[in-house]
């Protein structure tokens, strides 16, 4: 192993910046060249690969985003995708690469090593937390934490005014954000993508506390439940419940940005050197993760198709600390 690359696709994360500094600064540390792959699979493919140098990831671990740019590729889906994306590493003598992604990045660099063989690591980047094979991923404390102060605020509102707001998180097919949203916001109910929650259930909760002389509410909605968006949610509660007054709010992409919590760059440190010394050691089609306060490989195999599952404790936490 003497040339490695780092890239970063799918939805940004903050803590990002800090895993390629990690990466950077741990090949360099072990005397290896270590470049930088832009705007994800799409840059591979077109060929966008760059030197990196110690220097070059300096000021970047409190920065949101990332500095290597992220995009869509469904070319990199297609055989004719993966030969040119190998042309180009080709041409750079590179050994292995360093993905920082999620679900389908992972995947892609799967195939792509089973039909080139180039070792791949995976370090978890996304704010769902969804990842199997690791406690947290990169982002997901510092998307919590955003959701939460945005929630505060709310619920300073919802009280003023008697209200019921419905506030949306970020997670397509996880509850992970909105669970300790709800625990951490004093919600009086979370509905997420791995319980199903009927509307009756919902309105009944409202009826109660409204029959105990509550007078503001909050509700913490997964984008991904069941039942469908908060808009639809609250839509249907103003149907039955026409004397409450039914609020929406959607945090949405703010999830995604600003600077990363000291946990989130701890974490995407241990990750990204973790990932170089992965590779160093012969590993390849895993993702490196943190279970229990320690370092992991997860095959990707697993990572991609094996469920994470949700809390109960927490589950149980919001039924009893609502009430």
């Amino acid at each position: 192993m003497k040339k490695i690359a780092v890239f970063t696709s799918g939805g940004d994360a903050p803590g990002m910046n800090a895993c390629i500094r990690a990466v950077v600064r741990t090949a360099v540390y072990h005397k290896l060249e270590v470049y930088g792959i832009g705007r994800g699979y799409n840059g591979m493919i077109q060929g966008e690969i760059f030197r990196l140098f110690s220097h070059s990831v300096s000021n970047i671990i409190q920065k949101g985003g990332t500095i290597l740019k992220s995009a869509r590729c469904p070319e990199f889906q297609t055989p004719e995708g993966r030969k040119r994306a190998y042309d180009q590493i080709s041409k750079f003598g590179i050994d292995g690469i360093v993905a920082i992604g999620g679900n389908g990045t992972f995947t892609g660099a799967q195939i792509f090593h089973e039909e080139y063989g180039i070792p791949v690591i995976g370090a978890p980047g996304t704010i769902d937390n969804d990842l199997y094979g690791t406690d947290y991923t990169i982002g997901y404390d510092t998307a919590v934490n955003t959701a939460l102060d945005a929630i505060d605020k709310i619920r300073d509102t919802a009280d003023s005014h008697e209200r019921v707001f419905f506030v949306e998180v970020m997670g397509r097919d996880s509850g992970y954000i909105a669970m300790p949203c709800a625990i951490g916001g004093g919600a009086e109910m979370v509905m997420i993508p791995e319980t199903i929650t009927s509307m009756p259930e919902v309105i009944e909760t409202l009826q109660q506390g409204w029959r105990r002389s509550k007078t503001s509410f909050i509700i913490i909605v997964a984008e991904g439940d069941d039942e469908g968006g908060a808009t639809e949610i609250a839509a249907k509660v103003k149907q039955a419940l026409p004397q409450m007054d039914a609020k929406v709010t959607i945090i949405g992409h703010v999830q995604r940005g600003g600077s990363p919590t000291a946990a989130d760059r701890l974490l995407s440190s241990q990750m990204g050197m973790a990932a170089v010394e992965g590779l160093m050691a012969g590993r390849t089609n895993e993702m490196v993760g943190v279970i229990n306060g320690e370092i992991v490989y997860t095959p990707f195999h697993d990572t991609i198709t094996k469920k994470k599952p949700i809390s109960e404790s927490f589950l149980k936490l919001v039924q009893i600390l609502s009430n």
